[in-house]
């Protein structure tokens, strides 16, 4: 029987031990021990820990993490537990301080809406699932694939820095990603 992981958003899907693999060489990464061969280990200790000591069908993503970070801990990669943990962090810090403003900018007279001249529009927190059920509910994209291009667009607003975005440039960094996740499902099917 297939585990089904239980998102932070209430999402539910399929367990992936390649997930699990590529955490821990992140976190081995982040204390400057990357070692794939080690990850996959450990990652082979945390999916056999999870199929034959939970005797249940699904498990939040919250106790993955924290077996991750024990199982790092108990074989001496203390310093990646640590880092793993400090990064989990930073991301839940960042998200909470993004506030996305329901605008499409697209021009010079939209500025003023966006830097709050205009207080009549909404703004709600960053949200990566509303990314996931609007291509799910508008695009028929299956729910696993959506999920990967909302990580993308996710990142990448991450990365800008930014506690202010508009749905605008939400919707183009989500068109752009599924268009790159697209095109190499294309050349996937046809090599």
């Amino acid at each position: 029987m297939q585990l089904k992981v239980i998102k932070a958003d209430g999402s539910v899907e399929e367990y992936f031990h390649t997930k699990v693999v590529g955490t821990i060489n992140n976190a081995l990464a982040e204390s400057d021990k990357p070692d794939v061969f080690i990850a996959e280990h450990l990652a082979d200790a945390v999916t056999f820990f999870l199929y034959r000591s939970q005797n249940r069908y699904t498990v939040t993503s919250g106790v993955i993490l924290s077996i991750i970070k024990a199982v790092l801990d108990e074989t001496g990669y203390e310093d990646s537990a640590l880092a793993l943990t400090e990064h989990h962090l930073r991301r839940k810090i960042k998200r909470s301080r993004i506030e996305v403003l329901h605008v499409d900018v697209q021009n010079i007279a939209d500025i003023g809406s966006f830097y709050g001249t205009d207080g009549t529009l909404p703004k709600s927190r960053w949200d990566k699932s509303r990314i996931v059920d609007w291509l799910v509910k508008k695009h028929q994209i299956p729910r696993h694939t959506a999920r990967m291009i909302a990580s993308m667009t996710e990142e990448k607003i991450l990365a800008m820095g930014v506690s202010l975005v508009s749905t605008g440039l939400i919707k183009q960094i989500v068109l752009a990603d599924a268009a790159v996740v697209m095109r190499a499902h294309q050349q996937f099917q046809t090599a």
